[in-house]
């Protein structure tokens, strides 16, 4: 008997600037065992766009863009500079289904020079830590591949309970086997939960799908465990938003937006 995954991916293939790899089962959004969820995609972009530099330069602003369901199978990632510069730099990522040859998401990330003594200015309270939450059940219909994948410590609220929430997550398995996950790519795995997070909406009768994620950083996380102070807000139109704080152990990270598609699943989407 084979043991189970221990990644969302395992690499198929590596150049310069690009790579191959196979989701495992972990990659599974609640949504179907076939397509995943946003995390881990976004978290390989970010990582393929660091494959291209020297580690002097850090991320400030994540943006992702789902052009379609990132079904569960083989990927192509591919990163190239599109605005070099001395002091920030724009890289662009494509992520490819090979099976189909489609585009199913995109991603640009501003990076900034890598600096610790720059000012600071009053920041968003630190809320409760990892050790004063608890787990909570997942609610039926919610598919486990990627639920189970990571540690969910809720200090406020739940997958079952509609409205704001308080979470802490932490990957119980790594981007790529045998790769240690980078900070980065640890937070994008988990940040994109913002909008389960805080769901108002019964995920039975409603779709509430995010089709992007930005993400603005004022530094990069450390530690293993990543804290999202989540909330959705609706305004009565098919268009929503998830936000989020962004925390680490040691403080405000920064902050996250997803733009939500919500529709009640008796309407058909593209």
């Amino acid at each position: 008997m084979s043991s189970p995954p221990s990644s969302f991916y395992v690499l198929d293939d590596a150049g310069e600037g690009s790579s191959t790899v196979t989701a495992t089962r972990h990659t599974a959004g609640p949504w179907s065992p076939t397509a995943q969820h946003g995390g881990p995609p976004m978290a390989l972009m970010a990582r393929e766009a660091a494959r291209l530099g020297d580690g002097s330069r850090v991320v400030a602003r994540v943006t992702c863009d789902l052009l379609g369901p990132v079904p569960v199978g083989r990927l192509h990632v591919e990163a190239r500079v599109a605005r070099p510069g001395r002091t920030v730099e724009l890289v662009e990522v494509a992520l490819t289904d090979v099976d189909t040859g489609r585009e199913v998401a995109r991603a640009a990330l501003w990076l900034v020079p890598r600096e610790v003594t720059g000012p600071v200015t009053p920041l968003p309270n630190q809320p409760a830590g990892p050790l004063e939450g608890s787990e909570q059940p997942v609610p039926p219909g919610w598919y486990r591949g990627y639920l189970d994948a990571i540690e969910w410590s809720w200090v406020e609220g739940s997958l079952g309970r509609p409205g704001p929430a308080m979470v802490w997550m932490r990957p119980r398995v790594t981007l790529l086997a045998g790769e240690p996950l980078s900070a980065v790519e640890r937070l994008m795995v988990c940040v994109d939960s913002a909008s389960g997070a805080s769901a108002v909406l019964e995920i039975g009768s409603w779709q509430f799908m995010n089709t992007d994620l930005t993400v603005h950083l004022v530094r990069e996380p450390v530690g293993e465990w990543v804290g999202l102070h989540a909330q959705t807000v609706l305004g009565g139109t098919a268009a929503g938003v998830a936000m989020a704080d962004v925390f680490d152990q040691e403080g405000f990270v920064g902050r996250s937006a997803q733009s939500l598609l919500v529709r009640p699943w008796s309407q058909p989407t593209d």
